[in-house]
């Protein structure tokens, strides 16, 4: 997923300087009772000069960022553990083009704690991305627009950018995601059980040729777009659960697909970490933020 306005990142990593420090409150928030994301303080006026600025970069699908360049697949069944710019959680690669044709977990949208400063973080499960160019996935984003938490369920589908979905997405709400390939055609669900407004089932095509579908993943994520990644809002920690890859026809969880790697996102100078995971539990994981630069 890509967005929006706050520069913090460009191309290759860079120091920040001391303008830009940055005050972090003790502690993650915790989930609160839920507020709904259309609460009669965000007036339709806010929610769409905030749903502008989410969507004034999404434009291009954008991948996993490396320190040291995309990973191969290690064809091995041991977890490898890799390091993102802006991706946090697990992933699933294989050498083998149209390897991977299906997708899914589970998650409870977690809240954020807002500043002043425009922040995201977005939860995913989806294919390709990892190894390749493309990204086929769905999921939801926190966004802090003026110091306010908004939710969103969106997809992405290469070639085209983030499609924002629903709105009343709020922080509590329970989710399942999924994306699923037959030949050159996909389909990307998702359902809020707790407000099914914003559930969605969406079809798309690409080129087996163009999306190769070498990797799977389940994703804590902050996004980022042709110049910069944005800050990672500060989040409760989020539980991706009931996670299953569609990998040469048959269903496995992360730890037994072809070549499964953990994914801790850190900071532009590669010196801690911005969005960490657990181990994983019965093919359960849990991603918990850090820090946001």
């Amino acid at each position: 997923m890509r967005l929006f306005r706050t520069l913090l990142v460009g191309g290759s990593a860079v120091a920040l300087g001391a303008t830009l420090a940055f005050s972090v409150a003790a502690a993650a928030p915790t989930a609160s009772p839920r507020e709904h994301a259309a609460d009669v303080h965000l007036t339709a006026a806010f929610l769409a000069a905030a749903k502008a600025a989410l969507i004034t970069d999404l434009r291009t699908p954008d991948t996993a960022l490396f320190p040291q360049g995309k990973p191969t697949a290690h064809v091995s069944n041991t977890i490898s553990k890799v390091t993102s710019f802006n991706w946090a959680g697990y992933a699933d690669s294989s050498t083998t083009t149209g390897e991977f044709t299906g997708v899914s977990g589970s998650w409870t949208v977690p809240a954020v704690t807002c500043t002043k400063e425009d922040r995201i973080t977005s939860d995913w499960v989806g294919l390709d991305g990892l190894t390749s160019d493309t990204v086929e996935q769905d999921g939801t984003s926190s966004q802090c627009f003026e110091d306010q938490a908004i939710y969103y369920s969106w997809y992405e589908m290469y070639p085209a950018g983030t499609i924002e979905v629903g709105a009343t997405v709020a922080a509590g709400d329970q989710i399942s995601a999924s994306v699923s390939r037959s030949g050159a055609n996909y389909t990307l669900d998702l359902t809020d059980s707790t407000n099914t407004a914003n559930s969605f089932s969406e079809t798309a095509s690409c080129a087996t040729t163009t999306c190769v579908d070498t990797s799977a993943e389940w994703i804590a994520e902050r996004p980022s777009y042709s110049i910069g990644i944005v800050p990672e809002a500060q989040f409760s920690p989020v539980t991706f659960t009931s996670n299953s890859a569609v990998a040469g026809g048959k269903t496995v969880t992360i730890s037994s697909g072809p070549s499964p790697d953990e994914l801790t996102c850190i900071d532009a100078t590669s010196t801690y970490n911005i969005v960490s995971d657990s181990s994983l539990k019965t093919g359960n994981f849990t991603s918990t933020w850090k820090n946001s630069y």
